[in-house]
């Protein structure tokens, strides 16, 4: 039983089918997706969620384990250049993951060196050897596999032990590379100036092994997982929220829904965010995550722009002024920043088919606190839309507000109301400290016997590719115990 059709439920759900199991996966909306979904107006397509994927062979080996092919099912589709960086003093430049040319601009910001930026990389080099064998591989506080002796050859002994913010600074002199640098922890909801270095895995990765469009959007991959389950016989049903996990002698023995129906299983997997589950079952103690350790939440526009956005990027950051004032905002005072850092995806520039005949897509996003209080209401959101197209003005981008022909608006309380998250907030518990960073939630309850975690906010934390590898373990963890 696989409560939550998001990604990692899908695919936790088709590993095991390929393994024999009988599976049911329990969808509390009318479609599957959860985070990782579509939306569709004026022609256009939208990825309502991710934007980006990236180590293309995690994608690859869920395929090959249920005997597919990924480039049978889905395209992936290079992003060049990574992104543009658009600055409050009028610099900017573009991310390519072109080597020469993205040597040539490090040496021109940082006064003729490039040294920082190759020492860099190196040490996300060593890092994620380092995390392929032991973090990606298993969840915490299960028995150290010892074939993974050998990676603890690549364990960095300098730099990537202090603040994340604090090696940043070590390896570069310009102001603009650090503020470019500074905004991966993102990735994961966090703050750069509170996660441990061995982070900097996070910018090795996008940029060895690039970033990719998946062509149609990135919800073409759920329409195939859901396919293949589909084709092996696995239930999703929709509209299915679940109310309990039930539980005797210890182990969990199925669900219970909404409308009071149960359904008896031998293990239950959650694809939720995983402080919920003591709610779940009924314990006495169950509380929500407090606020002070969720992640991010954001603010999302989708427009659907009439005409062309000529001459733009697949994706923009536009960043604030003050880039340390806007996370005191976010996370000491917990309030939408006065001047947002705004996240542009034009995903045509890359995919024309996600273009309608008269108009295109354009998703836009601001970082915003995970509060249970925040009231989101017309004039909240107008007074964040005004800050952020005030971004977007300064940085040069044209004026939209007078061609946008359709539109939609996630605020954090919606994400948090459509997907039962605390808040809202994307990633679950924020990545601040050691123990936040690298001691998440297992994917096997330490207490209730059969009962396992997917999923972003679950080991080893957010983003696509580490969801995958979130259902890779648990399935091997499940299959073991049987």
């Amino acid at each position: 039983m696989v409560i939550g059709a998001g990604l990692g439920g899908l695919a936790v759900a088709l590993r095991l089918a390929a393994r024999g199991w009988r599976a049911t996966v329990c969808e509390r909306s009318g479609a599957p997706g959860g985070k990782m979904n579509r939306w569709r107006a004026a022609g256009c397509t939208f990825d309502t969620g991710p934007s980006l994927v990236t180590m293309p062979w995690v994608f690859e080996e869920l395929f090959a384990e249920v005997g597919e092919r990924l480039s049978d099912h889905i395209r992936l589709m290079p992003v060049h250049p990574l992104a543009e960086y658009v600055f409050a003093d009028g610099e900017r430049f573009m991310h390519s993951a072109a080597l020469p040319d993205w040597l040539a601009t490090v040496r021109r910001l940082e006064g003729g060196r490039a040294e920082g930026f190759l020492s860099y990389m190196a040490l996300g080099a060593r890092l994620f050897e380092l995390s392929r064998a032991t973090f990606f591989r298993s969840s915490p506080f299960e028995r150290p596999d010892p074939t993974a002796l050998p990676a603890l050859k690549y364990f960095p002994l300098r730099h990537a032990w202090g603040s994340y913010a604090a090696t940043v600074e070590h390896f570069f002199r310009d102001p603009h590379v650090r503020q470019m640098f500074l905004r991966y922890p993102t990735y994961v909801g966090s703050s750069p100036w509170r996660i441990p270095a061995m982070l900097s895995v996070i910018p090795f990765v996008e940029y060895a092994f690039g970033g990719h469009h998946i062509e149609g959007g990135l919800y073409a991959l759920i329409e195939a997982l859901a396919h293949l389950l589909e084709a092996r016989g696995v239930e999703i049903r929709r509209n299915a929220p679940v109310a309990q996990i039930e539980e005797s002698g210890g182990r969990a023995v199925g669900v219970r829904l909404a409308d009071g129906e149960r359904l008896p299983a031998d293990i239950v997997v959650m694809n939720g965010d995983a402080s919920r589950a003591p709610a779940l079952l009924g314990r006495k103690d169950a509380h929500p995550l407090p606020e002070s350790e969720r992640s991010l939440s954001g603010l999302v526009f989708l427009w659907a722009i009439r005409g062309r956005l000529e001459g733009r990027a697949h994706h923009t950051v536009f960043f604030s002024a003050d880039y340390p004032r806007e996370f005191r905002e976010l996370f000491d005072e917990r309030r939408f920043p006065q001047d947002p850092t705004v996240y542009v995806n034009l995903p045509a520039r890359t995919d024309p088919s996600m273009a309608g005949p008269d108009a295109e897509p354009m998703f836009v996003m601001a970082n915003a606190p995970a509060n249970d209080g925040d009231v989101w209401d017309e004039g909240a959101i107008a007074e964040a839309r005004r800050r952020v197209l005030a971004r977007l003005r300064a940085g040069g981008f044209p004026a939209v507000e007078g061609r946008i022909v359709a539109e939609s608006v996630w605020t954090p309380r919606r994400i948090a109301d459509t997907y039962d998250m605390p808040g809202g907030a994307i990633y679950g518990t924020h990545s601040h400290g050691r123990r936040r960073a690298f001691l998440r939630p297992p994917n096997r309850d330490r207490r209730v016997r059969g009962l396992y975690y997917v999923g972003g906010s679950a080991h080893p934390g957010g983003g696509t590719p580490t969801v995958l590898m979130s259902a890779r373990i648990a399935a091997e963890l499940a299959e073991r115990e049987r």
